[in-house]
């Protein structure tokens, strides 16, 4: 089976403890915030409307390379008025109808945007939640850190590249794309995790400190790490848009956002999550100070008895065997409870601001 270069099979969903995001780890959650816990660990709630679609359309496609960026591949999940059927992907069985047209009109989107390491089916069961619920949903492969691209798993200008890869899929998906006319300009959310929660965070108007980042590489003069070290990185301002009105951010790298100024112009609506003991270099700590510093209260949640990859879809069994790191909770812990929650709630977000 051909791996990455962080010895990861190219489907899977983020990286092993070779391929972290490089956060400092602490242990306890501090007061201060309205922490929300267990009620997502309900069982899901059916959110259904009149006239709703029963099932969740699934197409893949790519969005062309252009002067920002090269191309990107893209999963598209849509409200579909056909029964749900059976898509394998890889390891995975996904519920869907294959190349379903797009039910109703004024859709909201959302683009989701996966963890270091990871891929555009990384939280398929989320995706498929909201398109059942009524959402326009795509996600990407992050060219710069996707599990596929084996020559720049350990470049850190992905944190730079990440925000204008989501800007991208919302210029296609205005444009471009044969779905354009039933999208509602006006209602776009975003789902990250991991450093995807960081490129949210960015897109709504944080500002982070590189100099607060370790190098992932030991080798710095390894052809890996071109451009890994923090002090490589160009002057140049991020990327933030304003068409985004809501965000889920999941898990975050957010040690760059230990100022207060660094999240001091960041208004959206936020629904934020929190593993409990972190891991993998993921510092729950961090992500209270975040939290305790944006202008606006999140709406937040620590996950009892969760480490990161808790917020990773369920694995199948043949994941679950040969990548137990990423696949396996500590013991108590039901992913599959956690993440019917999960959806719930963030469909009920979503719905609530968009």
């Amino acid at each position: 089976m051909e791996e990455t270069g962080c010895g990861i099979p190219p489907f899977v969903l983020t990286s092993s403890s070779k391929c972290r995001d490089y956060q400092s780890r602490v242990v306890g959650l501090a007061g201060g915030v309205a922490v929300r816990v267990g009620r997502f660990l309900l069982a899901a709630v059916l959110i259904l409307t009149a006239g709703q679609a029963n099932s969740a359309g699934l197409k893949s496609f790519d969005i062309p390379a252009d002067g920002e960026g090269p191309l990107l591949k893209a999963v598209e999940w849509s409200p579909c008025a056909k029964p749900d059927g059976e898509i394998k992907a890889g390891p995975f069985i996904l519920s869907g109808v294959r190349d379903c047209p797009v039910e109703g009109e004024n859709r909201p989107l959302i683009v989701i945007s996966h963890g270091f390491g990871g891929t555009n089916l990384s939280h398929h069961d989320t995706a498929e939640a909201l398109a059942d619920a009524g959402f326009v949903v795509v996600a990407i492969n992050h060219p710069d850190d996707t599990a596929a691209n084996k020559e720049r798993q350990h470049n850190l200008k992905a944190l730079i590249s990440r925000p204008v890869d989501v800007k991208r899929v919302i210029d296609f998906m205005l444009g471009s794309s044969p779905d354009a006319a039933r999208i509602d300009p006006q209602s776009i959310g975003f789902f990250g995790f991991s450093r995807g929660g960081y490129t949210g965070l960015v897109l709504a108007g944080a500002n982070p400190d590189f100099g607060s980042l370790r190098s992932p590489c030991q080798d710095q003069t390894g052809a890996a790490c071109d451009h890994a070290n923090r002090d490589a990185f160009p002057n140049v301002a991020l990327h933030h848009d304003q068409r985004i009105k809501a965000f889920v951010i999941a898990d975050p790298l957010s040690s760059v956002f230990s100022a207060p100024s660094s999240v001091q112009n960041v208004n959206a609506p936020i629904q934020m999550w929190g593993s409990q003991y972190g891991g993998d270099g993921v510092s729950p700590e961090n992500l209270l100070t975040v939290a305790r510093n944006l202008p606006d209260k999140p709406d937040f949640h620590v996950v009892p008895n969760s480490e990161h990859f808790a917020f990773l879809t369920v694995c199948p069994a043949e994941l679950t065997k040969s990548l137990p790191e990423l696949c396996s909770d500590r013991p108590g812990f039901d992913r599959a409870a956690f993440h019917q929650g999960l959806n719930s709630q963030v469909v009920t977000f979503f719905k609530a601001h968009l």
